[in-house]
């Protein structure tokens, strides 16, 4: 008789605990698409060309000129004296050691300047995601997953939402 009261009870445990389960309410979002997709991604990204584009066109007019100075050194070297040459060499080492300083620095304060962008953008994304949680009553909502399916991916949501948003 026991047996069978406890039998009867973990059925019934278990029953609720599958209609439980059922009821869960699970969204995914993938994190790569909104930051390629939202309007905000872009004009962070606009913003972060507009913002660099002198420094590099000036680095890459930089390169050329002492390439230019390299190749013209190879061509007139041998009318040089040893002296002169020496010289010009020197000039050439400490051009390229400035230039690969500044470009060290270049690519320093882009990835600074496109992690302080991209966290602007995360963050206002999570507050998305937040609301789109309250409102709807989801019980869990994951970023970023190995596999997750189409029927619980709220990533376009998450998109649009952020789209509607004025910058």
């Amino acid at each position: 008789m026991l047996l069978k009261m406890v039998a009867a009870v973990a059925v019934t445990a278990a029953t609720a605990l599958a209609a439980q389960a059922q009821e869960l309410k699970i969204g995914y979002v993938n994190s790569e698409r909104i930051l390629r997709e939202t309007n905000l991604a872009k004009a962070s990204e606009a913003k972060l060309q507009a913002e660099f584009s002198r420094r590099e066109k000036a680095l890459l007019d930089q390169e050329g000129k002492l390439r230019s100075a390299a190749e013209k050194l190879d061509k007139d070297g041998p009318a040089l004296t040893e002296t002169e040459r020496g010289r010009r060499q020197r000039e050439l080492i400490e051009q390229d050691r400035d230039l690969q300083r500044k470009r060290r620095e270049f690519n320093e304060d882009v990835a600074q300047r496109k992690n302080e962008e991209l966290s602007a953008v995360i963050e206002k994304a999570n507050k998305v995601i937040k609301q789109i949680y309250e409102q709807e009553k989801y019980d869990l909502i994951v970023q970023d997953a190995v596999h997750a399916s189409a029927r619980v991916d709220i990533t376009k949501k998450v998109i649009d939402t952020l789209n509607a948003q004025k910058p």
